[in-house]
C-alpha cells in the first residue's frame, strides 16, 4: 500500500494561516505590528529568490518586512553594525542574515551579534545551547517544521524510535533536540555510521537531511514508518532538470507509511516557521502569550 503523502504546501499554508490570526490580535489588541528585517549581502541568485519570497510572505500575514540589500564588498565593521542597529531597533522583533555570506566575513561571528531574543533563524550559540538543555529558545526554522509535521500526522511522538540522518548544525543536530524533547529515541546517522541501512530499518520516524540525491532507499525503511525528507537536490533526468530530496520517492512511498515529497514537503514550511519564530519573538519582547501550535 502506497503511503501518505503529507502535503508541506497545504501545511504551510495553514501556519501561515494561524501567524495572521496572531498579528491581527497583536495590533488590534496591544497597537504592535512584529517586524522582521532580513539582511542580504551580495549577489547569489537562490539567496535573492529566498529574500524575495520571505518579504512577500511577510507581508502577507500583516506584518513588518524590512530589506537591506548590501553590496558583496560591504566589510564585517559596517555589517556588524547594521546588526547592532537592528538590534536596538524597538519595531525589529526578528532579525535574519541571508547565508552564505561572502567568503569575508565570519559567518559564526556575524550570527553571534544577534541579539539572541530576535534570532529567528535559532543559530546564535546561545539559542543552540538553551535548545540542547531543553529551555526555551529561538528553534532553528526547518527542523521546526518537520516537529510540527510529525506531531500533526502522529499526535504524540512519545517513546517512538526516530533517526536523522545527518549532523549539520542547521537540520540534523537541532532536529535530533526536539526530537529528544518530545520523547523520542533517537539516533544521528552520518556517512561514518556503520551499517546505516540497518540503523535506519529499526525507525519508526526518518528524518533525512544529507544533501545527497535519492541516498536513502525504499529497502532502508521500516514498513509503516514516516519519512520526513529535507533535502532539495537538483539533478539532471532525461535531459531535463529534476529536484529530488536525500530520499528515493519511489521507492520508499512503497514502504513508508507517509512521506513528504520534494518539492513540496518540508521546503514551503521552512518560510512558514520563520515567520511563526517571529511573531513568537514579538510576543516574548512584549510579555505576552506565545502563540499556540506556532512553538516547539
Amino acid at each position: 500500500m502506497a503511503a501518505t503523502v503529507i502535503d508541506g504546501k497545504a501545511f504551510a499554508a495553514t501556519v501561515r494561516a494561524k501567524v495572521a490570526g496572531h498579528v491581527a490580535r497583536l495590533k488590534e489588541e496591544h497597537g504592535i505590528t512584529p517586524g522582521l528585517a532580513v539582511v542580504l549581502v551580495g549577489e547569489d541568485p537562490a539567496s535573492q529568490v529566498y529574500v524575495r519570497s520571505k518579504g512577500k510572505q511577510t507581508v502577507e500575514v500583516g506584518m513588518k518586512s524590512v530589506e537591506h540589500k548590501l553590496d558583496a564588498s560591504t566589510s564585517e565593521a559596517d555589517l556588524l553594525a547594521l546588526i547592532d542597529q537592528l538590534n536596538n531597533d524597538p519595531e525589529i522583533h526578528g532579525i535574519l542574515v541571508q547565508l552564505p555570506l561572502p567568503k569575508h566575513l565570519d559567518e559564526d561571528l556575524v550570527i553571534n551579534s544577534i541579539n539572541p531574543a530576535k534570532d529567528v533563524d535559532g543559530f546564535h550559540i546561545s539559542n543552540v545551547g538553551l535548545l540542547s538543555t531543553g529551555q526555551k529558545s529561538m528553534v532553528p526554522c526547518t527542523p521546526l517544521g518537520c516537529l510540527m509535521m510529525l506531531r500533526d500526522h502522529h499526535g504524540s511522538l512519545s517513546g517512538m524510535d526516530a533517526v536523522v540522518i545527518g549532523r549539520s548544525n542547521i537540520v540534523g543536530k537541532p532536529m535530533a533536540q526536539l526530537l529528544l524533547g518530545d520523547s523520542c529515541t533517537v539516533t544521528i546517522a552520518h556517512s561514518r555510521t556503520k551499517n546505516i541501512e540497518e540503523v535506519v530499518r529499526r525507525a519508526d520516524i526518518v528524518v533525512a537531511a544529507v544533501g545527497r540525491p535519492e541516498m536513502v532507499p525504499g529497502d532502508w525503511m521500516k514498513p509503516g514508518a514516516t519519512v520526513i525528507d529535507v533535502g532539495i537536490n537538483r539533478i539532471e533526468r532525461d535531459g531535463k532538470n529534476k529536484l529530488v530530496g536525500d530520499v528515493d520517492f519511489a521507492s520508499a512511498s512503497e514502504v513508508a507509511g507517509a512521506i513528504t515529497p520534494v518539492p513540496g514537503g518540508v521546503g514551503p514550511m521552512t518560510i512558514a516557521c520563520l515567520l511563526a519564530n517571529t511573531v513568537t519573538a514579538c510576543a516574548r519582547a512584549n510579555g505576552l502569550p506565545e502563540p499556540e501550535g506556532l512553538t516547539a
